[in-house]
């Protein structure tokens, strides 16, 4: 009988230890998930980190400060998921103030309504009414200002191959009087600054 009774009281006492080893288990692998989780979802909004938005290197265009040509300047600026959509994040960074020294060829204050680019590669560029009401004129201006939108956008999108000019969403015959843009036009390397040439090497003796 004793035995029994001692059999008894030894398997109530393994039951309690097992008991007290699964509870301290279970409150080890539970308890940190739930803080790791409150952490993280309970965490206030402007404590977490937040994924830097993406960007890519663009090639913008200014009037050197003789004012003879339109010179290159890389710059980054925030990435569109479509060619339209980088089109207009590309010529937003060209409203921009530009770089010291360096003159931009678009009038200050002219605002971009909208980029529309069709099947065939040719971009539709709105820009609003102050890019002809502030221009100043003049036929080297005018060139520099269609020819800094154009080269900006086909040089860094090689999907575009032509851009044509709208004002507050209509065609317009031109800006001063010389430039015709009642059509798409090509991009062109005349009024851009060379590339700086390159000194071949001499074979010494």
């Amino acid at each position: 009988m004793a035995i029994g009774v001692r059999f008894v009281a030894g398997t109530i006492v393994v039951a309690a230890l097992v008991g007290a080893s699964s509870w301290a288990l279970v409150t080890y692998v539970v308890r940190p998930r739930d803080a790791a989780t409150t952490d993280t979802e309970g965490a206030p909004a402007e404590g977490r980190a937040e994924t830097p938005a993406r960007r890519i290197t663009a090639t913008l265009h200014y009037v050197a400060e003789d004012g003879l040509r339109l010179v290159s300047v890389t710059r980054e600026v925030p990435f569109g998921a479509t060619t339209a959509e980088q089109a207009e994040r590309i010529l937003e960074a060209q409203l921009e103030p530009p770089p010291e020294r360096l003159l931009s060829a678009i009038p200050s204050g002219t605002t971009l309504r909208g980029v529309f680019v069709s099947h065939t590669g040719q971009a539709f560029v709105d820009f609003g009414p102050e890019l002809r009401s502030r221009h100043p004129g003049g036929s080297l201006n005018e060139i520099f200002t269609v020819y800094c939108i154009v080269s900006t956008l086909t040089t860094n999108l090689p999907a575009l191959r032509s851009v044509q000019i709208l004002i507050d969403g209509r065609e317009a015959d031109t800006l001063a009087g010389h430039v015709d843009l009642r059509r798409p036009l090509p991009p062109s390397r005349e009024w851009l600054e060379p590339p700086a040439p390159q000194t071949a090497a001499r074979n010494e003796p």
